[in-house]
């Protein structure tokens, strides 16, 4: 533990990163008391550091309480989730995710190059200079894999469905891997996604089969977005899917009608990506249940 960074906080504001020997000489020095909120990698969430065993003058172990807030994540609850997207950027990162997975072979790069991308663009309340650390040695048989079953559709249709598990099996250990390797101020973030992979699963197969009605997708898509959401645990805020299923479906139309034209395609992937993220809130846990 002594070789690891901690962080304070004072005045709701997050000091540090401090090399735990200074850490132990601020404690020393009265400017952390018992009652300081710390954290370091490796902690499912801030604490006083009088819960941390050694750290603070007569620390013991963590009393039967609920754990305090992130500062950011506390009584001034969340907020909207955005993301800044350059035109031609977004655009350009797009075209490389979709050649990279047709081709295979570059799939693994190219996935993760736009989703560390991708993530640098968020703005989430209370999580500063957010990144995505994964690397491409990771997952690289999933990107290999999604890119070998996005061809089962062109042999035979039966195959494509046999490919839905398979196919919902990689979306669950992609999302879990994204949510793993996300941190703030160059911090690990102690997040998780715990949903059950047959649910999951469930919700793949149902998608696909939702196309059937024309429209139902939408509606399904919506609350396999809100499950999701649900089972992302690790702080003490939680997410929240605020678009419904018809914000969903109109929208989609008038991206699809607008890409039929060719021309629009940069303009209507950024609007529609940009809304999409925008519908992502956070929330105080409990703050829902108890509305």
């Amino acid at each position: 533990m002594a070789a690891r960074s901690w962080f304070y906080a004072s005045q709701g504001q997050q000091q540090g990163p401090y090399p735990e020997i200074q850490l132990r000489e601020l404690i020393a020095q009265g400017t952390i008391t018992a009652d300081t909120l710390v954290w370091t990698e490796g902690m499912a969430d801030w604490q006083r550091a009088a819960e941390i065993p050694g750290l603070a003058p007569g620390a013991s172990g963590p009393p039967a309480m609920a754990r305090s807030a992130l500062p950011g994540d506390g009584v001034h609850g969340g907020g909207a989730v955005s993301v800044d997207l350059p035109l031609w950027g977004f655009f350009g990162r797009a075209l490389l995710y979709i050649f990279g997975i047709t081709l295979v072979i570059p799939a693994p790069w190219a996935g993760t190059y736009v989703y560390r991308w991708a993530v640098s663009r968020l703005q989430v309340p209370g999580r500063p200079n957010l990144a995505f650390t994964g690397q491409v040695g990771d997952l690289w048989w999933v990107f290999v894999l999604m890119g070998l079953s996005s061809y089962a559709g062109l042999y035979d249709d039966y195959i494509q469905l046999l490919m839905l598990p398979l196919q919902g099996f990689l979306s669950w250990t992609l999302l879990q891997w994204l949510a793993s390797r996300l941190t703030s101020n160059g911090q690990p973030l102690p997040i998780a996604f715990n949903g059950s992979l047959l649910t999951f699963i469930g919700w793949h197969i149902l998608f696909a089969i939702s196309f059937i009605t024309i429209i139902g997708w939408a509606w399904v898509a919506t609350a396999w977005t809100r499950w999701i959401c649900r089972n992302v645990e690790g702080t003490r805020r939680e997410i929240v899917f605020n678009a419904s299923g018809l914000d969903v479906l109109w929208r989609t139309i008038v991206f699809v009608i607008g890409c039929a034209f060719i021309i629009p395609i940069p303009w209507v992937m950024r609007w529609f990506a940009q809304w999409y993220v925008s519908q992502f809130e956070l929330v105080e846990r409990g703050t829902l249940a108890d509305a």
